[in-house]
């Protein structure tokens, strides 16, 4: 009878060690870890093992990464000498002052048995804030009836630029200078002119207008106490192409 309740006993004891081994062993998770949808981990193109878009899924709102356009200039008239990098994408925006731009126009005019195809190719600066000062040579061919000539155009012209927003202006111009037309002579030449700016890209600039043209031209004929003045004039649509330096 002893000798069972001791068997008893050890056994007891044993299975009590047992389970204690048991309670106090660590369980490892050998399993690999899955990175959270739309990712790789960061071992790659992030969003590359996203999944597909569900028919019907609501998309992510569209976000633009364009470049701003830049602060455009108040009435004023600050010191300027030529800047470069305007545009979008740096620090100066059309119609600052020191803006240089290049480039030029194409102009039509079609009428009853008449027609005036002109070329103009440009410089301006902005001497002052929304202020600029332009160089203009125009090369026109002029058809009216069975005859035609070539009129030429050297102008300067001061213009003022309102902005409406930072990519829209409008301006108002005044051209004066000296009108050249072949077989006739060479007189003066005036030009008001009015139109918009759109900025274009990184720095275009797309500028239609309207302008109408006056040109005196001395013929030299008649009574020498006389002179003979020949007056032309003439209402142009141009579309012109520049940009910023």
């Amino acid at each position: 009878m002893r000798t069972f309740s001791k068997t008893i006993f050890t056994s007891i004891i044993l299975m009590s060690a047992v389970a204690g081994a048991e309670d106090t062993s660590t369980t490892v998770d050998t399993a690999p870890v899955t990175p959270p949808p739309g990712t790789d981990g960061g071992t790659g193109t992030p969003g590359k093992l996203a999944p597909p878009t569900e028919p019907g899924e609501k998309l992510p709102e569209s976000q633009s990464d364009h470049d701003a356009q830049p602060a455009v200039a108040s009435p004023g008239a600050p010191s300027g000498g030529i800047v470069s990098q305007a545009g979008v994408g740096g620090v100066i925006g059309y119609g600052r002052a020191g803006v240089l731009e290049l480039g030029g126009s194409a102009g039509f005019t079609f009428a009853s048995d008449y027609r005036n195809l002109t070329l103009a190719p440009s410089i301006g600066w902005f001497v002052a804030d929304n202020m600029e000062l332009s160089a203009i040579l125009s090369i026109s061919n002029i058809k009216a009836g069975g005859s035609s000539t070539t009129l030429w155009s050297a102008i300067i012209e001061p213009s003022y630029h309102i902005p409406f927003n930072r990519s829209t202006f409008g301006f108002l111009g005044m051209g004066l200078g000296a009108s050249h037309v072949s077989g006739l002579g060479t007189g003066f030449a005036v030009a008001p002119r009015v139109g918009a700016n759109f900025m274009v890209g990184r720095s275009g600039v797309l500028t239609p207008s309207l302008s109408y043209q006056y040109t005196t031209i001395d013929t030299g004929m008649g009574d020498p106490d006389v002179t003979v003045v020949a007056l032309t004039s003439a209402l142009q649509v141009n579309m012109g192409y520049t940009a910023m330096w």
